[in-house]
């Protein structure tokens, strides 16, 4: 038995028994998420330059993985409608067959060295239209593939997670090598005789070079 199993062995059950645990939310926090992105929302969606795109399978797994570019990479095509441009990456395709097999995703937008962030959800598609993928050209050049949302809810995040972090705060960051580099992470997971970090951070290399390629 793992840890995990003997913990949820315990664990809550219920709604009900989940808001036993906290006070009942603010009329405000009830009241800020909206079913469109308003002016202040679409500023900051054009200011950011990182997205975490949440999505699940028609299984119940789960996935979160970030996408960056350019400030303003994500267009917003109108009031309740977004298009995340695909770039290239690990070719795995985790999140387009999320969305595929469920329609669903989940966004949080963050502005570097800013408190800010803005959850959206609603539902989702993957496109390949080309009269699209012409107007996101953000990555040097239209996309293979686009996330378009179609907007349920804007949610504006209280800050205090990065806050709390420190995650802005450069006397806060470690130092760059107390923590194992992405390389070295990837080898741990790879059970490939004869491959070496620096294989590794070759590829990887490589990857950024060619990463609108």
């Amino acid at each position: 038995m793992t840890i995990f199993d003997a913990v949820n062995a315990t664990a809550v059950r219920s709604a009900d028994q989940l808001r036993e645990l906290y006070e009942e939310p603010g009329e405000m926090a009830r009241r800020k998420a909206v079913d469109r992105i308003h002016e202040a929302a679409r500023a900051v969606i054009g200011r950011s330059s990182l997205v975490f795109v949440a999505s699940a399978g028609a299984d119940g797994s789960c996935d979160v993985t970030p996408r960056g570019g350019p400030p303003g990479f994500v267009a917003v095509l109108d009031e309740f409608t977004l298009a995340v441009p695909d770039a290239t990456g690990n070719k795995r395709l985790d999140t387009a067959h999320n969305i595929v097999e469920t329609g669903r995703a989940g966004l949080i937008f963050v502005i570097p060295g800013r408190a800010t962030t803005l959850r959206v959800n609603g539902r989702a598609c993957v496109s390949a239209d080309p009269r699209l993928l012409e107007q996101l050209t953000a990555v040097g050049k239209p996309p293979c593939s686009a996330i378009v949302v179609g907007v349920e809810e804007a949610y504006q995040h209280c800050p205090k997670a990065f806050l709390r972090s420190g995650a802005w705060k450069p006397g806060q960051w470690l130092a760059e090598d107390a923590v194992p580099s992405s390389a070295e992470v990837t080898l741990s997971h790879l059970d490939m005789p004869g491959l070496t970090v620096e294989d590794i951070r070759r590829q990887e290399r490589e990857s950024l070079l060619y990463r609108y390629a």
